[in-house]
């Protein structure tokens, strides 16, 4: 469910970059504070708008923790004009943002069963806030297992943060690269290859998951779920895909009968699987 916005929806307020760093080469993250009026709280997995004067803008999931709704933050990639102009911020710099949009992972619902993550790529940004929530009220889960895959060691995202989450006694963290590089000692395949590490030992009825990342990548990880047997009404995917009002007005991101800005990103599993295997839908 979109959250209940006090302003237009279709208006950009104006935020201020408090704060803008390099990930890795070629994704940034930025730390934004409103200038006009306080931020709407947000959920995990939700997104904004974020529009780059003179250029546009594009929908980014939040990658911050959501107890912080002050000071919001956006991990993007520069695969275009906007995200180009995204990434090149720096502290100090106005952008519009309009939101928070979308459904979230529902976590905070999911108490009492072994929690697993599983990103490829940029898809740990959107996982991020969630994975927060869990680490935060760690003894409200029965596990946690955070599942991550990228090209190659140099794209590993928030590799820092990585390493505080698997130096933990109460958290499982397995990370693996498609292709290895001098220096690289870890595992090498793609994400579902260790996938059947983090469950090891653990009761798949008690599972709950929560994946993003590539479409393939999420194909592949559902199969492999259901294959250990995890109930297909305990994994959430996340889809953004074409995007472009936030609103449902424009029909770009319709998915089937639902729009994926409004009824999405985050969705069950079961309730897309059948159009997710038909082309062009």
């Amino acid at each position: 469910m979109t959250a209940s916005l006090p302003h237009d929806p279709m208006l950009p307020r104006r935020f201020r970059v408090l704060r803008a760093w390099a990930e890795i080469d070629g994704v940034a993250s930025m730390e934004l504070t409103p200038i006009d009026a306080p931020s709407a709280p947000f959920r995990p997995g939700q997104f904004n708008m974020l529009y780059a004067f003179g250029v546009g803008e594009v929908p980014v999931s939040i990658s911050g923790d959501f107890v912080r709704p002050e000071a919001i933050v956006h991990t993007t990639r520069n695969v275009g004009a906007v995200s180009a102009a995204l990434v090149a911020l720096k502290a100090g710099d106005i952008i519009g943002l309009r939101g928070p949009f979308g459904s979230d992972w529902p976590v905070a619902q999911e108490t009492g069963r072994h929690a697993v993550f599983v990103a490829g790529g940029l898809g740990l940004a959107p996982l991020r806030p969630a994975i927060y929530h869990v680490l935060r009220n760690r003894g409200a889960y029965s596990g946690l297992s955070v599942v991550y895959g990228a090209r190659s060691p140099d794209e590993l995202l928030f590799a820092s943060e990585m390493k505080d989450w698997k130096s933990r006694l109460d958290a499982k963290v397995e990370v693996s690269v498609d292709h290895a590089a001098p220096g690289w000692s870890g595992r090498v395949g793609v994400v579902t290859t260790i996938l059947g590490r983090a469950l090891s030992g653990v009761d798949p009825a008690t599972v709950s998951a929560f994946v993003c990342g590539p479409e393939i990548m999420m194909r592949f990880t559902v199969e492999t779920l259901a294959i250990a047997g995890v109930s297909q009404d305990r994994i959430w995917i996340s889809m953004e895909r074409s995007m472009k009002c936030a609103v449902g007005f424009c029909g770009h991101c319709q998915f089937g009968p639902d729009f994926v800005c409004k009824d999405g990103p985050v969705f069950r599993h079961d309730t897309v699987a059948a159009r997710i295997a038909l082309k062009e839908v």
